[in-house]
């Protein structure tokens, strides 16, 4: 599975983004995915993560509420609308899918991974 993130960009404290990513295969309907993050000079870390039909979701607490996982299984797509962006939001957003139903918020569970968009909020 080839998957490529996009959708990251500049924007200014309070406002909202909303990261795509689109999978290579029609597999996808099939796999868990989920949103990682490496902050500047920091490891990656968890962001979200989504079941294969969207019934599940996890958020990282530090996004709950302001983030929303969910894919669309027709279009091979998972996105993230990120609302209410803070600056340590701020970082590389990586998509990952693995070949299992349930959902994970762990990275060594992942089999794929996007290529990373910056996503970069100002104060």
């Amino acid at each position: 599975v080839q998957l490529q993130a996009s959708g990251g960009g500049l924007v200014q404290a309070g406002g909202s983004l909303r990261l795509s990513c689109a999978a290579s295969e029609r597999a996808f309907s099939s796999t868990a995915m989920g949103w990682f993050r490496r902050p500047p000079g920091l490891e990656r870390e968890f962001v979200a993560t989504i079941s294969w039909n969207g019934g599940v979701t996890y958020y990282a607490d530090s996004v709950k509420g302001r983030f929303t996982i969910s894919r669309d299984n027709a279009k091979n797509t998972v996105y993230l609308q990120m609302n209410s962006l803070k600056p340590e939001d701020t970082a590389v957003y990586y998509c990952a899918a693995r070949r299992k139903f349930a959902s994970s918020r762990f990275e060594f569970e992942y089999d794929y991974w996007g290529q990373g968009t910056q996503v970069t909020v100002s104060s």
